[in-house]
Parts: C-alpha cells; structure tokens; sequence
C-alpha cells in the first residue's frame, strides 16, 4: 500500500512554494459542508505558515450551478496569475478548467468525488479514486483529504490544540457527506467528536448549546447541528456555516445561529411542501426510478428531498429545477445502487454531472430532459 494519496505531498511542495514566493493563492470550495470546512482548515493552515489568500469562492448553487462555474472565474480573473486551488469540487469541470488556465491561473484540484472517464487539465488533481492512486483508504470525504495535507504543510508546526481543532471540523464533516464510518473516517470522527463539546470555536459553541439539543446523545446533536450548517443563508458570497465556523465573536455567532434556527422552520415547511407534490405525480406512475421537476423549486432543498424519498420508495430519485434553458438536479439512492454509473451510460445528454454512487447531481438542457429520463430507466431496468 502507498503511504500516501497520490499527489498529495507534490500539492504541499506547491502550496509551500506558494507562500515562500508570495504568490497569490485562492481557494474555491463547494458551499457544503465539506467543502467549508475543507476551506477553513487549509485557509488558516496556509495563514499558520505566513501564506496570504488573495480571494476565498464559493459558488452559489441556486444561482450559478455546482463545481467551477464561469460566474466564479469571471468574478476572480481579476487574481490571476494565481495558484487556484478547488476543494471538494472540480473533477467533472473540463471546459472551465481550461477556461481557468487560459485565465491564468495554476489549477490543483483536490476532491473525493467519483472520477468520470477522463480527467479535467489542471495541474495536479488529488482524488483518491484516480488511476493509479494505490493509497488503501478511498472513502475520504475532501476535508479528510485536507485534513492529511495539513499534516503534511504544518509538521510540528500543528499544535495539539490546533489538531483537535482539525479533527473536530473533519469529523463533522465526514459525518454530513455521510462516508462510511471505517478505518480512517472512523478514527478521525472517534478523535473529533471527543473535543467538539470544549471546542474553542465560538460558532461550535453557540451551536452545542442550544437548548433543545442539550438532552441529545453527542451523535444527535451532530446530526442536528449539520442540518442547521447546510442551510441556504449567504452573505456577500459567503455561506453561514462559514461565518459561523470562523467567527471568534461569540454575539456574532449567537446572531447566525439564530438565523439558522427561524430558516430551518421555513426550510422543513418547504420540504414537506415538495414531498407532497411529488407524491401527488408519482401516484400516477410505477416507473422504477421517481424522475420529476419544478421551476419554483429551491435546488437546495432537493438532495433532502431525494433522500427521504428514495429511503421510502427504495428506488433512484432524480429531481431538478427547471430553469429557462436547462435545469441542475439532485440525486439519492438507496444502498446498491450507483447514480454515477447509470448517468456515464447517459451522458450525452448532459453538460455536466457527478458525485457519488448514492448521492449525485446533473445539468442538462431542457430539450434532452425526456431523452436523459428514458436512458434511465432503460438503464435501472437491467440492473
């Protein structure tokens, strides 16, 4: 077995490059969960060893769609030359990776994501699943994944109050991309949640001790607080969890989490909202996937959805919002399944998709919608 993720100690030498030239450096992270805390933790492991960050990115889905957008490289063209580096995102975004490098930046993409039949042009990729990576452990989320490169940057430089720091992020956030609790994971998850009820984080503070999570096992209460972080509330481009979770003001952070709370009321009403209508249509159909669309839906919203859905239904779950040329969607599966797979066999009906076996998402042009949904029933037919 290797002894370390392919590409991995070549991406430190770069970073580390990086910070002693003094060259710009942004990080573009996908708004979820994993992709904020993948951001927090390099951002102040770079600051840690005197490196700047010129620009921090993160898409808004609802607006601008998943991965590298070309709304998110317009906006930080004004950086380049850089060196880009994208968490948790990336490894299906061919043309805006070379969109990227014509802008010139220096692409490094580190992600965990299913690797599709090729790989986009940057200059280094990092994603445990890519050919020829012969590291034993492949179900990282990404902050796994960056939680290893800080080790790798910082050496001794890693306090033990900072470690545990890491851990607590790293355990929140394996647990909400819901990777397997085994070797690595679980050993990471086991350290981290160990400390996150004395964290010295303001946000994770404010979060613990809400009352009606205090008479909750820590696992609940992980759960619960995960539900709070990957709610929809962005300000000036950035997701709440990460004000939250980089706040050291203690007021600030009661204030976001309040937020949260009102939005989380809303959030629940909306999505039992969706179910109904949903149910409402497929009453009507047998088909062995539920493939269904709304202009009025939050895309946010959908992943939940799915994922209630497909554990009630026990089948694939494929929902999206139609926008006025083509429409972005979420997917969740039941255990056995693999959505990746089935969206390789139709994917010359789709601009871009990806994810994991259970948990994925697509664009498509509206004009390929009824085309993409027959492919995909032909396809679960036969499995």
């Amino acid at each position: 077995m290797a002894t370390e993720i392919k590409n991995l100690k070549k991406t430190g030498h770069r970073i580390l490059k990086a910070i002693k030239n003094k060259e710009k450096i942004i990080i573009y992270g996908d708004a979820d969960l994993d992709g904020v805390t993948s951001v927090i933790i390099l951002e102040e492991c770079i600051k840690n060893l005197g490196g700047k960050i010129a620009a921090i990115y993160f898409p808004d889905r609802e607006k601008e769609g998943y991965g590298i957008t070309d709304k998110g490289l317009d906006y930080l063209k004004k950086h380049a030359p850089a060196l880009l580096i994208v968490l948790d995102c990336g490894i299906g975004n061919f043309k805006e990776v070379k969109s990227a490098k014509k802008l010139g930046f220096e692409v490094i993409i580190i992600e965990h994501h299913e690797v599709l039949d090729k790989l986009p042009k940057a200059d280094i990729i990092v994603d445990p699943k890519q050919k020829g990576d012969k590291y034993g452990f492949k179900q990282f989320a990404t902050v796994g994944i960056v939680f290893r490169l800080a080790k790798l940057l910082l050496k001794e430089q890693m306090s033990e109050s900072l470690r545990k720091n890491f851990l607590e992020l790293t355990a929140m956030a394996t647990i909400a991309d819901m990777m397997p609790r085994t070797d690595e994971n679980e050993e990471m998850i086991t350290q981290g949640l160990s400390s996150l009820r004395t964290s010295w984080r303001p946000g994770i503070q404010a979060l613990f001790q809400l009352e009606p999570f205090k008479s909750l096992t820590l696992i609940q209460q992980v759960y619960k607080v995960n539900s709070l972080l990957n709610i929809r509330n962005i300000e000036n481009g950035i997701p709440a969890a990460f004000r939250l979770l980089t706040t050291s003001d203690r007021k600030k952070a009661a204030e976001i989490v309040e937020k949260l709370l009102e939005k989380s009321i809303e959030k629940k009403k909306k999505i039992k909202e969706i179910i109904q209508e949903i149910e409402d249509r497929i009453s009507k159909n047998k088909n062995n996937i539920v493939f269904e669309g709304n202009s009025g839906w939050e895309l946010i919203l959908l992943g939940v959805v799915a994922a209630i859905l497909s554990q009630k239904y026990q089948k694939p779950v494929f929902l999206y919002r139609k926008d006025k040329d083509d429409s972005q969607g979420s997917i969740r599966a039941p255990a056995g399944f693999h959505t990746v797979e089935a969206m390789k066999k139709c994917s010359k009906n789709l601009i871009t998709y990806g994810g994991h076996p259970q948990a994925s998402g697509f664009k498509i042009k509206n004009e390929n919608l009824e085309e993409f949904k027959e492919c995909l029933i032909d396809y679960f037919e036969l499995r």
